[in-house]
């Protein structure tokens, strides 16, 4: 075996071990979360029969708190991102969860948890499912359009944008001095 593939296999296991705790982190939570670029969903669950005159709810800009009237709140503390109170909701399901909405101030960075005292995932192994380029900002977008272009270039042993861009540039100098020699002239 190779230092390479020895390499790869311990940070696949690394990788495994990681993703396992996170995993049961999350699972002993008082609470389930999911989160898209733009907002996080919470599911909160209650005793089976609450009502919604039965929860006390608090959505603030850095700050959440769910639980039931005169007990301690099933979660309290501070958000780890600022959220938008006014477009951010909850709601009361099947008499036995509470779902919150909240909407991201910042909708282009993943969170790492909801409550800056709970355990974080690792934002950096996020897949995003149904992602469009559409749902990105136009520089955003155009950023990952050029990735994606050069990503493809460079499989493909082709010039990437900048080192085509730079082939241009060179062209068009030699044009315009075509006593000059660039026979020997290296792009980098």
């Amino acid at each position: 075996m190779s230092d390479d593939e020895y390499d790869n296999k311990e940070q696949e296991a690394r990788d495994r071990a990681d993703r396992e705790r996170e995993q049961k982190e999350q699972a002993a939570l008082p609470y389930r979360w999911a989160q898209e670029l733009g907002e996080v969903d919470i599911t909160v669950p209650v005793p089976k029969g609450t009502r919604g005159r039965d929860l006390l709810v608090a959505i603030q800009k850095t700050k959440l708190s769910v639980g039931l009237k005169g007990k301690e709140p099933i979660i309290a503390g501070d958000l780890c991102k600022e959220i938008k109170v006014e477009e951010s909701t909850w709601t009361l399901e099947d008499q036995q969860s509470v779902l919150i909405h909240l909407e991201k101030v910042n909708k282009q960075e993943w969170w790492e948890n909801v409550l800056q005292h709970h355990p974080k995932i690792d934002t950096r192994k996020i897949q995003p499912e149904n992602s469009k380029l559409s749902d990105l900002d136009g520089e955003t977008r155009g950023l990952v359009e050029k990735m994606m272009f050069d990503n493809q270039q460079r499989h493909l042993g082709k010039p990437t944008s900048d080192e085509l861009k730079k082939m241009e540039a060179l062209k068009k100098f030699q044009a315009a001095h075509p006593e000059l020699d660039f026979s020997k002239a290296k792009i980098s």
